[in-house]
């Protein structure tokens, strides 16, 4: 994430948020990841699209529930996401 705020620098504070956030968060379910994040996108295979700085930037990621473990799929504009298989990258 770190690189790609340096180039992105307007989103740099909105994602140092969302790490911090996930950092602590216990999620167990996707309930509970819409609960804090209600714009958030439910995928199949545990995968979660989240809107940074309104919808400019999105982030996907793996989630394992039970080992409480992400892992970041893919950050980058909304032109960059329109491009890529959600589900597959």
């Amino acid at each position: 994430m770190r690189d790609f705020w340096i180039i992105h620098k307007d989103c740099e504070e909105r994602l140092k948020a969302w790490h911090k956030e996930a950092e602590v968060a216990k999620w167990t379910n996707p309930n509970a990841i819409k609960k804090e994040f209600p714009s958030a996108s439910i995928l199949e295979n545990n995968r979660i699209i989240f809107n940074i700085k309104g919808d400019n930037y999105r982030l996907i990621i793996k989630i394992n529930y039970k080992h409480q473990m992400l892992w970041i799929c893919f950050i980058g504009t909304h032109v960059q996401y329109d491009k890529i298989d959600a589900n597959k990258i």
